[in-house]
């Protein structure tokens, strides 16, 4: 059986996110440089391992005095902990295109284990020869999990921000040369 590795292809890939505000719209925001490479066997992802990271500095929101505010300590304090990372422990299928991914998702220092899920778009050959997939993943984190509660009660007793993020991503991946166990 062929361990196969599969790197993120950053071009055709987005990570985005979107937290409420004064819990009547939402602002949403994302992540402009991140990498990502998995693991499977042969082309079967049930089981895959993946290994992703994000560096804080890439948040974007389109208003840069919100991003140098998300960037500080009241948020990701990136000086600190400059990089989001996440590590699946299993990844279930559970019908033809759908997976449930759970891992450990580490921001700010803190480690909490999360749920994702995973739609699965196939795999295709590229004009120049390259075997991909796709992936849209989708699910959602509490904020004050891991240590970021500023802006949980505005000054007037009401809710600034929400607690509740929703992660959309869109992935692709390029297959890489096997490496065949012994």
């Amino acid at each position: 059986m062929a361990n196969q590795t599969w790197a993120l292809d950053p071009t055709h890939s987005e990570l985005q996110f979107k937290i409420k505000h004064l819990m009547i719209s939402t602002v949403s925001g994302q992540f402009s440089q991140f990498k990502a490479t998995v693991e499977t066997d042969d082309d079967d992802f049930t089981n895959a391992k993946i290994h992703f990271e994000a560096p804080v500095d890439s948040i974007s929101t389109n208003n840069d005095q919100r991003d140098a505010h998300l960037k500080n300590g009241d948020f990701f304090d990136a000086d600190k902990y400059p990089v989001i990372v996440f590590d699946s422990e299993k990844m279930e299928k559970s019908s033809d295109d759908e997976y449930k991914l759970y891992g450990t998702l580490t921001i700010r220092g803190v480690s909490k284990k999360i749920a994702l899920n995973a739609e699965f778009g196939g795999i295709a050959k590229d004009p120049w020869g390259n075997t991909r997939t796709g992936f849209s993943v989708t699910g959602k984190i509490n904020r004050q999990d891991f240590g970021m509660s500023f802006g949980a009660v505005s000054e007037t007793g009401g809710l600034l921000l929400g607690d509740e993020v929703k992660i959309n991503a869109n992935v692709q991946f390029v297959k890489e040369a096997v490496a065949y166990a012994a």
